[in-house]
Formats: C-alpha cells, sequence, structure tokens
C-alpha cells in the first residue's frame, strides 16, 4: 500500500510538472517547485516537512552550483564581449582554410561552447558562417552542421558549462572526470555528427547565406589566439590535475603536503574559474581597452542570465530530496533492482523523454537528474557515476524540434524552413544523442 502511494506521487508530481510547463506555460522553476510539493503532500508529507525538505534541497544545490555557474557566466561575457570568441574562431579558420573549415568550425565550437553559451556561440558566429558559404558556394549547412554539433555536445556534456555542473551537483559526481569522459565520449560523436554529418545533408539540402545577414561582427582590436585559449584551458586543466591526483594514491605518496594542498586548492572548480575571470578580466578586458567601470556592468549582467540556470537548478535540487525524504526515491530504486534494469539506460530514457515533451535540454537534465538521483547506489564508483551523468546530458540533448526555443534560433538564422530544419537540425541532435549514448555504454564495460 505504501509503495502504491509513493509511486502514485512520483508519477502525479510529473503529470504535474509537465501540465504546468506544457499547458500553463509557466516557468520551469516554479513549476518543479510545485510539483516537489504535489509530491511531498500525496506521500503524506506533513507541511512543515516539505518546507524543510524545499529548503534542504535549494540550499545544499546552490552551495555549488550558483558559485560555478556564476564565474562561468561572466567568464563567457568577458570572453564574448572583447572579441575573444570571435578571435579565436578567425585564427582556427584562417589556419584550417576553407576546404577545411568544417573541421575547423567542429573545433571551434567545441571550446568556444565551454564558456560561452549555447545560443550567444552560435550567434557569434553566424557572420563567418555566412562568409564561408558565400566563398565556397556549397551549402551552408555544411559550415553550420559541424558548430552546431559541436556547440550541443561541449555544452551538455563538459564542464563548467551549467548543465553538467547541474547535474553532477545533484548527483554528487566529480568534475574533472566528466571532463575527461565528455571529452571521450564528445569528440567522436561531434566527428560524426559534424563534419561526416554535416557533408551528407548539405549534399541533400542546398541553402544560401540569408542576404540581409552580411554585416561581419567588427571589434576594434582581436586578441591573441594563443591568448585566449590559454585562458580558456586554464580552469578545465586545473580541474583535471586535481581530480587525477585524486585518483592515483602513487602520485600523492611522491608530492610534497604543501604541494598536494596547492592542488587541491586552485584545481577546485571555485578556485580554478576565479583564476580564469581574473585572467580574462585583466588579459581580455584590461588589455583590451575596457574600463574597469565597464567590465563590471559588463560581469553583472551575464548574471542575470546565470541567475535562471542557478535557480533552476535548485528547483531540481528540491525535487531530488522530496523524492529522498518521502522515501519514493528510495522505492524506485528497489523497483529498478527487482527488475534488474540498468541505470544508464533509465537515466538516458528519463532524460529522452522530458526532452521530447518540454523541448529545454536544462530543464530535461536537471529534472532526469533528480529522478535518477535516489536511485545511485553508494557502491558506484566515481567514474561509474560521471557516465551517469553523461547519460542523461546524452539523452537530453536529443531530437530538439518545434518545441525546443533552439530549433526556432537555427533555422531562423540559416535561412531554413520547418522542414529543413528537421531534416538536419533535428536529424542531427537525435543521432547525436544515439551515437554518445552508444559510445557511453561501451565504456561502462570498462570502467
Amino acid at each position: 500500500m505504501i509503495e502504491t502511494t509513493l509511486l502514485l506521487a512520483v508519477l502525479l508530481g510529473i503529470a504535474v510538472l509537465f501540465l504546468l510547463i506544457l499547458g500553463f506555460k509557466l516557468p520551469a522553476f516554479i513549476s518543479l517547485l510545485i510539483s516537489s510539493i504535489v509530491v511531498g503532500i500525496t506521500a503524506g508529507m506533513d507541511p512543515a516537512s516539505i518546507i524543510n525538505s524545499m529548503t534542504k534541497g535549494m540550499g545544499g544545490t546552490l552551495g555549488f552550483v550558483a558559485v560555478v555557474v556564476g564565474l562561468g557566466a561572466m567568464f563567457g561575457a568577458i570572453l564574448e564581449k572583447s572579441g575573444g570568441a570571435y578571435a579565436l574562431a578567425n585564427g582556427i579558420i584562417e589556419r584550417f582554410g576553407v576546404a577545411k573549415a568544417p573541421w575547423a568550425l567542429m573545433l571551434i565550437g567545441f571550446i568556444i561552447a565551454i564558456p560561452v553559451f549555447f545560443d550567444v556561440a552560435f550567434i557569434i558566429m553566424i557572420p563567418m558562417l555566412y562568409s564561408l558559404q558565400k566563398k565556397s558556394g556549397k551549402s551552408l549547412l555544411l559550415f553550420a552542421i559541424p558548430l552546431l554539433a559541436s556547440l550541443a555536445i561541449a555544452h551538455a556534456f563538459i564542464p563548467p558549462t551549467p548543465g553538467p555542473i547541474a547535474v553532477a551537483d545533484i548527483l554528487k559526481a566529480d568534475l574533472g572526470m566528466i571532463i575527461l569522459l565528455g571529452i571521450t565520449v564528445g569528440l567522436p560523436t561531434a566527428i560524426i555528427c559534424g563534419p561526416i554529418f554535416g557533408k551528407w545533408i548539405a549534399n541533400k539540402i542546398h541553402i544560401e547565406a540569408p542576404f540581409q545577414e552580411e554585416t561581419e561582427l567588427t571589434y576594434s582590436k582581436l586578441p591573441a589566439l594563443s591568448s585566449i585559449l590559454a585562458i580558456i584551458a586554464t580552469p578545465i586543466l586545473l580541474i583535471v590535475i586535481q581530480t587525477l591526483i585524486k585518483q592515483s594514491p602513487a602520485v600523492q605518496e611522491e608530492l610534497p603536503r604543501l604541494l598536494l594542498q596547492l592542488f587541491e586548492l586552485i584545481g577546485h572548480p571555485f578556485i580554478a574559474l576565479i583564476i580564469a575571470n581574473l585572467l580574462a578580466w585583466v588579459v581580455l578586458g584590461l588589455g583590451q581597452g575596457f574600463s574597469s567601470k565597464s567590465l563590471l556592468k559588463l560581469s553583472n549582467k551575464s548574471l542575470e542570465m546565470a541567475g535562471t540556470i542557478i535557480l533552476l537548478t535548485g528547483a531540481g535540487g528540491v525535487f531530488k530530496e522530496i523524492l529522498i525524504d518521502t522515501g519514493a526515491g528510495e522505492m524506485l530504486a528497489n523497483l529498478v533492482v527487482d527488475a534488474k534494469i540498468a541505470l544508464l539506460p533509465i537515466a538516458f530514457a528519463t532524460a529522452v523523454l522530458i526532452r521530447l515533451l518540454q523541448g529545454s535540454a536544462t530543464v530535461a537534465m536537471i529534472t532526469a537528474a533528480g529522478l535518477v538521483a535516489p536511485l545511485v547506489s553508494p557502491e558506484l564508483s566515481p567514474w561509474q557515476l560521471s557516465l551517469i551523468v553523461l547519460a542523461v546530458a546524452s539523452g537530453a540533448s536529443t531530437t530538439s524540434h518545434v518545441n525546443d526555443s533552439g530549433f526556432w534560433l537555427v533555422g531562423q538564422y540559416l535561412g531554413l524552413n520547418e522542414t529543413q530544419t528537421l531534416r538536419s537540425w533535428t536529424l542531427m541532435t537525435a543521432l547525436l544523442s544515439v551515437i554518445s549514448f552508444s559510445l557511453i555504454l561501451v565504456l561502462s564495460l570498462f570502467i
């Protein structure tokens, strides 16, 4: 009887979530909070317990996520405003040439999407895509698809982007391991879904660059390519080095205690991103002629976009905490164990379902993570836990269609009608999801 009530509570909570988002068009943040309350009431929690669970879930999640997402947003804003992202693209394209531009664009997307939000990175690159199409006379999709594929992959798979940061915190996974495994899964996926699929679909659909969007982005002075690469790589390398040291007892024995403490400090995402922000502030900000006042204004504005993601992630933490405190999470875990269903397919399928129904990849990642978190066994290794994070990201990346704002953004800027967008962008995201999850399953055999 108790299990039936808890299962009903979970199903009702999910139904209410979709009704509020899809039917009443409420923001995902408040929809997740209301759904959490519905689960608590249906499961028999008293009002005080529901409020305590909400407070615990919100506070426990935001203690980490708010800092990392906030720092990441400021870092990305300075990189964008200084022309750093555009200079990076220009530098790589010049070295590769037009003939190899699809491969160069795949690489550019992979790098830029780490500090810069997906839609911002895509818009920055639009003038370059138009220019390449006009120089080559080939379909715009030949250049756009490799960029879009790598932007989507890096944004979902590689911290410190908000999605994997949020899921990692909800599932208590190690960011350094997620970075390493995210690159391992992401690069082959980007190659297949980017240059290879892009060449195939470009032969099927020929798109000319829209004439009304010929203007190139202009910057008074572009920063050096080497500086940009070094600044972007700094936080990633620091986080990964700290993770590798933590996982290697032999290395810990060899290194002096003071050095171990130093790496533990600067390799934490908080400190690593603070260092990256200081470098960006000095090199890309003051070094490019920006005043401290304008940089402060830019940083403050960047937090507006970060605020939405931070609050949404906190609401996902509330949903997870309610599932745990009602006992619904344990009940679901027992059902999974009894049915002998592997956790990776559950994480993937949950994220796929939520993404298909409501459109937002971020909402899908956070909601799926909240549902999966109570199922995670403490016996899983940190590497296995990281694969679950990637399975959620893989599922949430699937099949962007008409209920996703990204679908309309891509179609509008590339001059595609709805059918062409479905045949190119939507098909690419579906392929991306299947290939990345297949690679995750292969990795799970060895980890």
